[in-house]
């Protein structure tokens, strides 16, 4: 009789529809959820009881479609917001709830035209949040809602929360949330019920749709306060909504937004980032915070950090003791790496201090090279100002001018070649007090690359023909377009190079445009994974990924793949030997043929920075590796 009633009722909804929606909620349990906690749980329900009190269903239907960031990219695994679009459903009958999509242009697909039925697509995954009324909810939900006493939205509804997808057959397949979604979900609940009521309605309506409301472009940004279980790093995570999506910020921000403007600076107003506590490092066992002088290493090759004896002799028993010796070696660059050239500190243990040193800390480029203003996105910080200011106020004669290099002493004209930073500062006429090369780091790689390590590359600029790069995963470099402009006048005349930086930190209003420095460097801006916009882009020269992290995010394997693919040559740097190691490793698992062994690069920061939990020799591009030249 049941499964009677249950195809009778499939049938009603195929034949009459049931407003938008997907159907009711699946039933998962949040109880279910590895890693969850029950205070995590109330946090959750919390917020979703606050977001159905501000009662967004009155005006918002499902074609109102909003854009949300959640902090930064880098934040989330994979490198990338899971779900970035989100909508409202059940204002015009149907099931209450929003739902959040991967991309807008899931959400328009999974939305009809008439914004009232919701079309299933195959594949495609929807995070729900839909709001089920008691008495219909399933019992394992009741007794959680029972047992952990959880806030009522409303008078009887309570949120069930499910990942929803369609399969080729039409039918939905759903499963529990992870852990990361819920967070994003609870951030993004909380800012939704603080600005959506700021929405200005228009007076002239959408054609054809009466029964929805056309609101002004809007784009707001608000502080959200981690609960205790969720933070990682930060208490405040900035969120910022936009309708509709990818809404331009135009560089004005709002009193609740999580950036002000201070003498046309942008500075943090509040809970700003202050630098890393001096000595505070990271158990390489037990990931547990430890102190530096309360630290211990180990005694033979003295890279790794622990926390105590016992995470060492773990350590040793599990792992370390198979690269040990390699430590000890990677130890010995030491003295290789250090720049004896330059006057300035090149030890940065705290960054802020180091840059305050300089007289340069939160001015112009410089101020990506710390923690301050790590919660604002990558690429917002550009400005027009002047070549001093650019460089943080050093004097005339301490930073390379946006001009043609006068000083070409005996060489000839044409490309010119470097071997290394006493090379570029001759050149240049900079005196070694000027710490420039910490910036200049990532546009000199570049070069450095493309005029010496790539064959293909440099004989292409010798013959006057353009090289095209695909740069991938920028992040700081987005705020740094000045500091390339410094690879047109080496160039001295001599070929054209197309820089497309792609990757997830790329901001919206910067996708799909183009920074040009002059005629001879061009460098564009897409927004998204590389393995899914590389069909639409010029087809490129040479691949180049810095400070790369390979082996630390998932999201790289896809454009690995893609690399491999197109079999053409690359090159990657990082910070240390042993990440440029496990870089080769997880290049050469995708069938990728190293051709560059991993080296000291030449043109890598001279800043010694640290990483959390070793000691080995840590430099910004510091190795450099290449495959397929």
């Amino acid at each position: 009789m049941d499964l009677h009633l249950k195809n009778l009722f499939g049938r009603f909804q195929d034949q009459f529809g049931s407003g938008p929606g997907l159907g009711p909620g699946s039933g998962v349990c949040l109880m279910k959820v590895e890693g969850i906690s029950p205070n995590v749980i109330h946090f959750i329900f919390r917020a979703s009881a606050s977001l159905y009190r501000s009662e967004p269903w009155k005006r918002l239907r499902p074609g109102h479609l909003f854009g949300v960031r959640v902090g930064k990219d880098s934040d989330w695994s994979g490198k990338r917001q899971p779900f970035q679009c989100v909508q409202f459903t059940g204002g015009d009958g149907g099931d209450i709830a929003i739902y959040m999509y991967r991309s807008t242009s899931y959400a328009l697909k999974m939305t009809d035209d008439d914004s009232r039925e919701m079309a299933r697509v195959p594949n495609v995954e929807v995070l729900r949040v839909t709001y089920e009324v008691e008495s219909l909810m399933l019992p394992c939900n009741k007794r959680m809602v029972k047992s952990l006493s959880l806030e009522v939205s409303g008078t009887d509804r309570f949120p069930v929360i499910d990942v929803a997808r369609c399969i080729t057959s039409g039918e939905l397949q759903f499963r529990n949330p992870t852990l990361e979604e819920l967070r994003l979900v609870f951030a993004v609940m909380k800012a939704l019920s603080l600005v959506h009521p700021l929405l200005l309605q228009e007076e002239k309506q959408v054609k054809g749709l009466p029964r929805m409301i056309k609101f002004s472009p809007f784009i707001e940004t608000v502080d959200v306060q981690w609960p205790p279980e969720m933070f990682k790093g930060h208490d405040f995570v900035a969120v910022t909504v936009s309708h509709p999506p990818g809404q331009s910020y135009e560089q004005e921000w709002n009193k609740t937004a999580v950036m002000t403007r201070d003498d046309d600076e942008l500075e943090l107003a509040s809970g700003m980032t202050k630098g890393t506590e001096v000595g505070l490092r990271k158990c390489t066992t037990c990931d547990k915070a430890v102190h530096r002088d309360e630290s211990v290493c180990c005694s033979h090759c003295r890279a790794t950090i622990y926390c105590g004896s016992e995470c060492e002799k773990r350590h040793w028993r599990e792992m370390h003791r198979s690269v040990c010796n390699l430590y000890e070696a990677m130890m010995g660059r030491e003295e290789e790496l250090k720049m004896n050239i330059f006057s300035f500190s090149c030890y940065a243990e705290n960054p802020c201090e180091w840059l305050e040193s300089l007289g340069v800390h939160k001015k112009g480029m410089w101020r990506r090279q710390c923690s301050c203003y790590s919660q604002g996105p990558f690429g917002l910080l550009q400005d027009s100002s002047s070549d001093a200011e650019s460089w943080g106020g050093l004097q005339d004669g301490d930073y390379p001018q946006d001009l043609p290099i006068q000083n070409l002493k005996e060489r000839s004209r044409g490309m010119i070649f470097l071997s290394d930073w006493s090379d570029y500062y001759d050149v240049r006429c900079l005196p070694p007090s000027s710490p420039v090369s910490d910036i200049l780091s990532y546009p000199l790689t570049l070069y450095h690359i493309l005029t010496t390590l790539s064959t293909h590359s440099k004989n292409l600029l010798l013959k006057g023909k353009e090289v095209t790069v695909h740069y991938l995963g920028p992040e700081r470099e987005l705020d740094w377009i000045k500091a390339f402009a410094e690879i047109d006048h080496l160039l001295n005349g001599t070929g054209t190079v197309q820089i497309i930086m792609v990757g997830p930190e790329v901001p919206s209003d910067l996708s799909g445009t183009i920074a040009t420095n002059n005629s001879r460097v061009k460098v564009s801006f897409v927004k998204g994974l590389y393995q899914e916009e590389v069909t639409y882009l010029t087809s490129p020269d040479i691949v180049v990924a810095l400070n790369c992290d390979l082996d630390r995010y998932s999201s790289w394997s896809g454009a690995v793949e893609a690399v491999n693919n197109l079999r053409i040559p690359g090159f990657f740097t990082d910070k240390t030997e042993d990440a440029c190691g496990n870089a080769k490793a997880v290049l050469r698992n995708a069938g990728l043929n190293i051709s560059h062994p991993v080296a000291p690069n030449p043109f890598h920061s001279p800043v010694r920075t640290f990483a959390e939990s070793s000691n080995l020799p840590c430099y910004n591009n510091g190795f450099i590796l290449g495959v397929n030249t």
